[in-house]
């Protein structure tokens, strides 16, 4: 069953990001380059995206166990492709746009 897996956040400054939600929540990131950390409990995880030129706005990312059948159901469903599938370390995903114009991902794990 798909389930969300992952949010990501742009944000302005990577190291100020990873100290405040270090101080407030405890977390420890992973770094993964210059420009991105992510949490990596195995639950829910947050990404930190200092590269991204988007809106301030959470990138929720679904995991589902076949990658190519989620973009062909999200493409029959009404939902409109933004970035096709692209590797990362972990994984591949893609970003669709829903009905009302919100931004996800659909990830499978490597």
């Amino acid at each position: 069953m798909a389930r969300f897996d992952y949010l990501e956040l742009p944000v302005s400054n990577r190291a100020e990001a990873k100290r405040f939600y270090a101080e407030a929540f405890g977390w420890s990131f992973t770094d993964f380059g210059p420009d991105y950390a992510a949490t990596m409990s195995g639950d829910t995880d947050l990404g930190l995206d200092a590269a991204s030129d988007k809106v301030a706005a959470p990138l929720p990312v679904i995991r589902v166990d076949d990658l190519e059948a989620a973009q062909a159901a999200v493409e029959r469903a009404g939902g409109a492709i933004s970035v096709p599938i692209f590797a990362f370390p972990g994984g591949r995903r893609f970003h669709f746009r829903d009905v009302d114009g919100h931004e996800l991902a659909a990830m499978q794990p490597d």
